[in-house]
């Protein structure tokens, strides 16, 4: 993105506001390899609910009010692999919430498998 883009959230941004690298570096997922970082520092998790931006009031009450905050945050998750982004609040927080209720061993893998495989688009832009 340009240096004077508006810090919003993905499904706000504006596909004028994606350069062309970035959004290769968006469609083949190399932008969330960083994230690496944060889960080999025990900040995140592979599978979680995605981090929100510190301005989503109506997402932070919904997953407060859920109890979604209690488990680490991460790369992807049921809401990415089922195309729910963050425009949805009430919908996101449920679909986190029963993530977390129903989270086996398997399903874990079966979400970054369907991640890299490309199922989901999460937060893809407008």
């Amino acid at each position: 993105m340009p240096l004077d883009t508006k810090s919003v959230a993905s499904h706000l941004a504006t596909e004028v506001s994606i350069t062309k690298l970035g959004s290769f570096l968006r469609k083949t997922k190399i932008d969330e390899l960083p994230q690496l970082i944060n889960v080999l520092k025990g900040e995140m998790s592979l599978v979680g609910p995605r981090p929100n931006l510190f301005n989503q009031e109506d997402l932070i009450r919904e997953r407060e009010a859920k109890g979604v905050y209690k488990v680490l945050p991460g790369i992807t998750g049921l809401a990415q692999v089922q195309n729910i982004d963050m425009s949805t609040p009430v919908l996101l927080a449920d679909t986190d919430r029963k993530m977390i209720e129903t989270l086996t061993l398997p399903l874990y893998f079966k979400y970054i498998i369907m991640t890299v495989a490309g199922s989901g688009t999460g937060d893809a832009v407008k």
